[in-house]
């Protein structure tokens, strides 16, 4: 059924999770609190989007932290960078400016 111990408890852990979303943010929070996860990866674990998983960690008052660990946490950043939707055109449009 499982190739060992680790496939069996992560397997265990992965059931636990989806079925304890509360457990789940808790431990994402206090990963990405003691630095043993970066913000990618607490977003994926909380199952949340990373403007989500930023609420959550202000209200249990986690400093964010800045910069990228890894070539896997940069590209998660560009890719989140590429959601913004900015509209050149409006932009430089007088009449769509507030007064």
């Amino acid at each position: 059924m499982f190739g060992g111990k680790s496939d069996a408890l992560r397997e265990f852990v992965r059931e636990y999770f989806e079925e304890h979303e509360n457990e789940r943010i808790a431990a994402a929070v206090a990963l990405y609190e003691r630095e043993r996860i970066t913000l990618g990866d607490a977003t994926r674990l909380a199952d949340a989007d990373r403007w989500t998983m930023r609420d959550i960690l202000r209200e249990y008052d986690v400093e964010l932290q800045f910069g990228v660990v890894d070539e896997e946490d940069a590209d998660y950043e560009a890719e989140a960078a590429t959601e913004f939707d900015f509209d050149d055109e409006s932009a430089g449009d007088e009449a769509s400016r507030p007064q």
